[in-house]
């Protein structure tokens, strides 16, 4: 499977929900490797994004969002996909996350521990910062939405977290799962 197919299939996952620039992404048989730099984003969102992804998708015994590139990934996709009033809606919604953050921390969201990024993480994934529109929970879906998407068309996301088998031998339903701890793909 190239990272184009992986693209096509997440967007399958996502279905209805899925996000309109991704949607023209995929439909223009957008190929995640093609994206150039991105330029929507300062050092400071880079960072951040950088941060809030990696607790979206975090290191475990496989790496993370943050080695994955996927902060990049987000802002390449804000610089060539989405229309300017898109993309400003998602700058102030990110701006406004951030403000929170700094006002009710004193502190950027990277620099805040790991149990006061989670608990931000859910006030913002349930709606519950008053600030944002709807809660922040448009928001956190879009953010959600482009780091699924960037983890799993990058090159960590292809070969590591999943194994890739463009032959995978015979068939075996009875296999043991346990033997394997992980999806492949052909």
């Amino acid at each position: 499977m190239n990272r184009r197919e992986a693209f096509k299939n997440l967007g399958i996952m996502f279905g209805a929900n899925l996000l309109a620039p991704l949607r023209k992404a995929i439909s223009s048989n957008f190929d995640p490797n093609d994206l150039i730099n991105g330029s929507t984003f300062s050092q400071d969102q880079h960072n951040q994004v950088d941060a809030i992804s990696d607790i979206i998708i975090p290191s475990t015994d496989t790496p993370g969002a943050r080695a994955a590139k996927v902060a990049a990934f987000i802002d390449k996709m804000l610089s060539e996909w989405y229309e300017k009033d898109e993309k400003n809606a998602f700058i102030q919604e990110l701006n406004g996350f951030l403000s929170f953050i700094l006002k009710t921390h004193n502190d950027t969201f990277d620099n805040l521990d790991l149990d006061i990024q989670n608990q931000s993480i859910e006030l913002i994934n349930n709606g519950e910062i008053t600030s944002l529109s709807q809660g922040g929970k448009s928001f956190f879906n879009e953010i959600k939405q482009l780091t699924i998407f960037g983890y799993y068309t990058s090159f960590i996301g292809m070969t590591v977290e999943r194994r890739y088998l463009p032959n995978p031998g015979k068939y075996d339903g009875a296999y043991p799962y346990t033997n394997i701890k992980t999806l492949f793909t052909s």
